[in-house]
Order: C-alpha cells, then structure tokens, then sequence
C-alpha cells in the first residue's frame, strides 16, 4: 500500500510512501524496546545536550523544513518557517526545565516519603497533519527528556514531514530508535496499542479518530491522552476594545487557513456592539490575500486535502439553507476556500455546532454576557475559548465560569511550552505542555523509608 503526499495547491504527487509490513513494524517496534533499555539510564544532562542539538538542527533547517510543510499540506510558507521556529524553542524549553520539573517530591511525614518520577517505555503517537512538525515536537521533546522513547503514526499526507523529523533527531545525535516514525495503516494500529514496550497512548485529532483509540487504550490498559476537536469561543462584550478585537478575530480564524483545533469558530457578541464589530471583524476578512502559500503578501493557502474542502463547502450550504446570512467570501476553487464571514440568528445552525475546519467564521448575537456565556458553553467541544472585555475583574469571574481547557482574556488563544494545554468535554483530556505534560507519561513512584 501506498500513501500519497499530494501538494493541495497544485494537486501534483510530490512523495509516495510505502507503508510498513508487519515484518518491518515489529522490527521497528523491536529497535524502541532497545533503544528505551539505554535511554531510560542515561543522564538528564546526555539528553539535553542531544535536545539542544535537535533545537539547532531545526533553526539551521528551518527554510528547507517550511518548504517541505507548505508542500505537503498548504501552508504559508512564514507559517511553516515559524511553526519549525517554535517546535526548536519547544526543544530548548524541555532541556532546559525536565530536570526540574521532575524532581523528588518530598512529604510532610514522621516518615522519609517522597514522590519520583520514572519513564514509562514507549509513547504511540497519533498525529495530525495541520501543524505536523509543532504537534509531534510538543510531546515529543518532553516525553523524550523523560526518559520515554517514541513511535509516530503521522497522518498520510505529512510522511515526509515525519520522516524530516526522524533524520533531526538522528542528526541531533540520538540513538536510533528513541524517535522512530512508522508508516503505517489504521487496521496497524492496534497491534502497536497492545505492544508490551508501548506504555502510552498520545493522539491529537478528530473525535471519532480519538474514541477509537481511546477505546483501544482502554481494552489494553494503556494511559492515554486526547486532545480533539475544537468550535471556540470568542466572546465579545460590550466594553471590549472592539478595533483590537476584531483584528486578532480575523488572525484567529484565518492562521493555518482556519485548520487549527484551537482557532477561534464562534463569534458571540453582544447586541449593543454586533454591528460594529460585525462591520470591523468583515473589513479584516475581506483585506486577506488568497493564493499560492510560496508568495509574499499571501495571508492563507489552500485546505490541506481537496475532501476537507468538499466538506466545508457542505456545511456552509446547509448553513444557509438554515437561515445564515452570508457577509464575506463563500466561493471554492478545488482546495481553495475563500475566507467567509456569515451572520447566524440560531445556535442550533450547523455551522455552529459542528466544527468547521477551514476560513469559516460564525457571528451570533448574545443578550448580555451571562447568555453569551450559556452561549458559549451550549457546545459539545470545550477546547479553548477567549473573553474581549476592559474589565479583567469581571472578566475572571466570567471565565471561571467557561466549561473549558483554556480561557484566554484580550489575546490570541496559543499553546505557550509554559503552560498546560488540554480539553474537556468532547475535546478530550489530558494536558500537554508545561510540568502537568510532562508528567503525564511518568510513573508517579512513591518511595516510603522508614
């Protein structure tokens, strides 16, 4: 069997992978339970030369590696060079701090009791093609410096992006098998799953892809973490510095062509400001520019696959034919999508209950800022979502009050290596990033001396 990478904007073939035999994927997992048997040993300080190595590799590489992403799933090409950029500071961040983070923890007892941290063995990774350097380096530098070692399932249309980073992380200087990718099909999947090396189970994706290895997790008692889809909110109340929010509005939708789990879907704005923001939020929107993602000046590409675009073309039609009124945009050319703006009177309209994934935003209208709240909270995702108001006091109390992962208050919703980063609901669980993500795949050890 062969996996296609498929440029979207030209729609040419510009790779073909073949996909592992059994054979070969038992040999691979092979070479991870070697390679953890050495690796779990060495020193923090061994790991951290070899993750600074891989930082420098990424920032050394960073024009070739952008231009092998915008190849395979569309991105501006500035996106894909900053998207390396960030995945090498990733690296930094974890050399810098595992050590620290995974320190002894000791307890107030008549007793010596203490809390330590040990490697699990192998961490399966199932990994999307939006950001498909960011989402593997974001457990991968973490479980890495833990003493993990790692077997990437990457999504079919990014395989030469996987393969990329498995050369780094050889031409870092790490033992061959700490990161191995494996090209492999979904029937593969749970034959790795129920593999003694694998310890855990990490998959950034759609639901129905996460319920389906959940599940497998689940049958082979194996930890796992989920982070899923995502409809955030972006709720606009009537003290909001509108010009500023309805700028970022338009950066938080339209980055990576609207392809991001944590992109801003739903706008929920209050009466009194719905017109002017409305007007400001379509102004932005209709200043984007469309086209070839290795231009300059282009602000978004074409979606990644030419069925993910079929499918957002469907749900804005059905959204219509519910009553939304369209504002900007709404025509496709093959995989591009033109940034779209519509109008909605009902929450119960598909475009807004569904995620879209793609330059699709959706307004709608709340009476104050407690339905904006009920509004926002009325959803089966609960990723991450964002409050625009001047007042950060009622701004606190208003997000204490938002069923998600993350609630972001004047500002961009990011991932930041600082801070933990999950979702609840529909939007899975867990949390990566920060000292919560790397200890998700630990073995939480406590040592009791009398």
């Amino acid at each position: 069997m062969i996996f296609n990478s498929i440029n979207p904007f030209t729609q040419e073939i510009i790779a073909e992978h073949e996909v592992l035999t059994n054979l070969q994927l038992n040999q691979k997992i092979d070479s991870s339970k070697r390679a953890y048997k050495l690796w779990r040993n060495t020193s923090f300080e061994e790991r951290a030369d070899k993750m600074k190595n891989l930082a420098q590799f990424l920032r050394a590489n960073k024009e070739k590696l952008g231009l092998l992403i915008t190849h395979e799933m569309g991105k501006v090409l500035s996106e894909s060079i900053s998207e390396v950029e960030k995945s090498a500071a990733n690296c930094d961040f974890y050399a810098d701090h595992a050590e620290q983070m995974l320190k002894d923890e000791y307890y107030d007892t008549p007793f010596k009791s203490m809390s330590v941290y040990d490697p699990l063995g192998a961490i399966f990774a199932i990994m999307p093609w939006n950001y498909p350097f960011w989402q593997v380096l974001r457990y991968a530098a973490p479980a890495i410096m833990a003493g993990n070692v790692t077997l990437l399932k990457h999504a079919p249309n990014v395989i030469g992006c996987a393969k990329a980073i498995e050369n780094a992380f050889l031409e870092a200087g790490f033992p061959e098998g700490v990161f191995l990718q494996i090209t492999i099909d979904i029937p593969q999947v749970e034959g790795v799953i129920a593999s003694d090396i694998v310890s855990g189970i990490t998959l950034t994706g759609s639901e129905r892809a996460g319920s389906s290895v959940a599940s497998l997790a689940g049958k082979h008692i194996k930890k796992s973490v989920m982070e899923l889809g995502g409809s955030d909110a972006f709720v606009v109340l009537n003290d909001a510095n509108l010009e500023k929010a309805a700028s970022v509005a338009a950066q938080s939708r339209m980055l990576n062509a609207g392809q991001a789990c944590i992109c801003a879907k739903r706008f929920i704005v209050t009466e009194k400001v719905a017109d002017e923001f409305l007007a400001l939020f379509a102004q932005r929107i209709k200043s984007l520019q469309q086209g070839n993602p290795l231009q300059e000046g282009i602000h978004l590409g074409p979606l990644a696959r030419l069925d993910l675009a079929e499918k957002l073309s469907d749900q804005l039609e059905k959204s219509l034919a519910q009553g939304a009124k369209l504002i900007v945009g709404g025509e496709r050319v093959d995989c591009n999508f033109e940034p779209t703006l519509i109008d909605i009177a009902d929450s119960n309209n598909i475009a807004f209950q569904e995620e879209t994934f793609g330059p699709l935003a959706t307004v709608i209208r709340a009476r104050d800022e407690n339905d904006a709240v009920a509004i926002a909270n009325n959803h089966r995702y609960g990723l991450a979502s964002s409050i625009w108001t001047e007042d950060r006091e009622k701004a606190y109390i208003l997000a204490r009050n938002i069923e998600a992962g993350n609630v972001f208050v004047n500002s961009l919703v990011r991932s930041d290596s600082r801070v933990p980063f999950g979702g609840i609901k529909k939007s899975g669980y867990g949390r990566e990033l920060g000292t919560v993500g790397i200890k998700e795949f630990m073995n939480m050890k406590s040592l009791v001396i009398e």
